[in-house]
């Protein structure tokens, strides 16, 4: 059964840094574009960054530009949202994707493409 279990988040003030991790069960992890969303009270669940199968390439939402990284550990089937500078606009909860179609793809923004899917973990930005 595949898993993918985000951890990370927390309460934190406004300006200060948070990173999220996600570790991937699937065993080819390696060749796959892993995405972040998130989804806040009241609101349809958006895309934040994503990162393809190399981590040469990334994508950010332009509400997070400049402020979050993503990364990855291909040895640890790892996938980590660095961010800093947080508003309290960032509260939500953020999820974390598994796009299986990673290889020569450019990483999407759209929910659609990707096929696994974490529980979430929260964030919460205090002003």
């Amino acid at each position: 059964q595949v898993q993918l279990v985000e951890s990370g988040g927390g309460l934190v003030q406004a300006g200060g840094s948070l990173r999220l991790s996600c570790v991937s069960s699937v065993r080819t992890f390696r060749r796959h574009i892993m995405g972040w969303f998130r989804q806040a009270p009241g609101k349809e669940r958006v895309f934040v960054a994503a990162v393809d199968w190399t981590g040469g390439t990334t994508r950010y939402a332009d509400s997070v530009k400049d402020r979050f990284t993503v990364s990855r550990d291909n040895a640890k089937n790892t996938v980590y949202l660095q961010m800093i500078s947080l508003k309290p606009e960032d509260t939500a909860v953020y999820y974390c994707a598994e796009d299986r179609d990673g290889l020569g793809v450019t990483p999407s923004a759209s929910s659609f493409e990707y096929d696994y899917w974490g529980q979430g973990t929260q964030v919460t930005v205090s002003s």
